[in-house]
């Protein structure tokens, strides 16, 4: 997608106005379509006589409409807010952005507003009409108007489900795996033994970078990197990117090192290709997703709410996300035109620094409660199991530093029990059996 059509879609009146701007079409097509069959009397009468409406009942028709669908939305903008005002106090602030961006939610309201002022326009030009003609457009309006109701008991259905935090969980682990699945190649995919991918970077230490700044504030949503290797190449440069996803870039502040000559006037060519929003989005931001999904488990594990159900759906759901990663290339730091010349540069990803960030706040607040502290054990069997041997060896040693916070005196004999068959079996799957040691 453009740049320009995603921050457009990421706004919550885009879809409004766009349903709102056809149905504005809709009623002068609507007019007009009452115009053609004034003037064919042969065709007004091969209609049946329930579509057809006189001025003062069209008009009845088209008030009670306006007014009631005015209604609908005004209730659907309050349900709305009572569904955000839950997001912000009992899961986190930033899933608000999930619900507010659902295609389903801006949908329902373009329809209330659309059929709003498809009614309503078609109040204002009928009334300047000569009251014994005969209409059909207030039919239309009386169809648009069981759609909306159709919608309306839709609304309903859809605010209860999101208003559900295992919904919630749910959409957004969806959302990230979607974004590592089309962002990220499989370890399988990547020729790792290809000598020309990173070694002139090695090089770029002895050169003094020029810089390419930022023309306005924003947070880094989106980088094409096809497009900065494609224009890399075409102007012969090597590019250092500096603004990583999910940065907050000041005005003025630094996207890219440049090797290479390159005029001034062509640096905006390279700062087009990265989108800056007004907030975080996990379009290609899969950090975001992920710190979304810390936050529902710790605002679980807080005292004033106590749901540590939630929280271990949210622990399982971050073992889901980081399944999925670890069978990417995260190491990839570095993309090569095609004739294998180096281009552009990225700093590069570890999965152990994922894991780290994942689960170390989880594990501070809720190894307290035997539920989570079972669940941790069995996310790291999950994500061991049938995976490379450096990712086990990650996940080994990131048991033992969940264990190494434990106070095995203060743990009951029978979670002792339970809590060392879950250790064991993480050990086995880790290939580090040997070195099992009961609490």
């Amino acid at each position: 997608m453009h740049p320009l059509l995603i921050k457009l879609r990421n706004q919550f009146w885009f879809i409004p106005a766009v349903y709102s701007i056809a149905s504005i079409v809709l009623a002068v097509i609507s007019y007009l379509a009452d115009q053609y069959v004034i003037t064919h009397s042969t065709l007004l009468t091969k209609l049946p006589a329930f579509l057809i409406t006189d001025i003062s009942l069209a008009q009845t028709l088209l008030s009670t409409i306006s007014s009631s669908l005015l209604t609908m939305t005004t209730i659907s903008f309050s349900t709305i807010m009572v569904v955000l005002t839950t997001y912000l106090s009992q899961f986190s602030p930033r899933t608000m952005q999930n619900f507010m961006t659902d295609v389903h939610t801006q949908r329902i309201l373009g329809v209330f507003i659309g059929g709003f002022l498809f009614s309503l326009l078609l109040l204002l030009i009928l009334r300047a009409n000569h009251p014994t003609e005969m209409f059909i457009s207030p039919t239309i309006a009386v169809a648009y108007a069981f759609v909306c109701v159709g919608f309306f008991v839709y609304f309903v259905h859809h605010v209860g489900k999101w208003i559900q935090v295992s919904n919630l969980i749910h959409k957004i682990t969806e959302n990230t795996i979607q974004s590592i699945e089309h962002y990220y190649e499989d370890n399988q995919t990547v020729e790792q033994d290809e000598p020309w991918r990173d070694w002139e970077s090695e090089e770029l230490i002895l050169h003094n970078p020029h810089y390419i700044f930022a023309q306005e504030n924003g947070y880094v949503q989106v980088i094409d990197v096809n497009g900065l290797t494609d224009q890399a190449e075409a102007d012969n440069i090597i590019l250092k990117v500096e603004a990583g996803l999910g940065n907050y870039i000041e005005q003025g502040g630094v996207l890219f090192e440049l090797y290479g000559a390159l005029p001034k006037e062509k640096h905006t060519l390279y700062a087009k290709h990265i989108l800056l929003g007004g907030e975080r989005a996990t379009i290609q931001d899969i950090d975001f997703g992920l710190t979304k999904l810390v936050e529902i488990t710790l605002r679980a594990l807080s005292p004033g709410i106590n749901d540590p159900n939630t929280a271990v759906s949210g622990v399982r759901a971050l073992a889901r996300v980081l399944t999925v990663l670890s069978r990417k290339n995260l190491h990839r730091a570095y993309y090569n035109d095609s004739n294998g010349n180096l281009r552009v540069i990225f700093q590069e990803r570890s999965f152990n620094d994922y894991l780290y960030r994942c689960f170390y706040q989880i594990r501070q607040y809720g190894c307290e409660d035997l539920s989570v502290l079972n669940a941790l054990i069995e996310s790291l069997k999950v994500i061991a199991i049938n995976n490379s041997q450096e990712i086990k060896e990650s996940v080994w040693d990131f048991a033992a530093y969940i264990r190494a916070g434990l106070h095995p005196d203060e743990i009951l004999d029978l979670d002792k029990r339970y809590l060392n068959d879950k250790w064991q079996q993480l050990a086995i799957h880790t290939d580090k059996n040997e070195h099992f040691i009961p609490l």
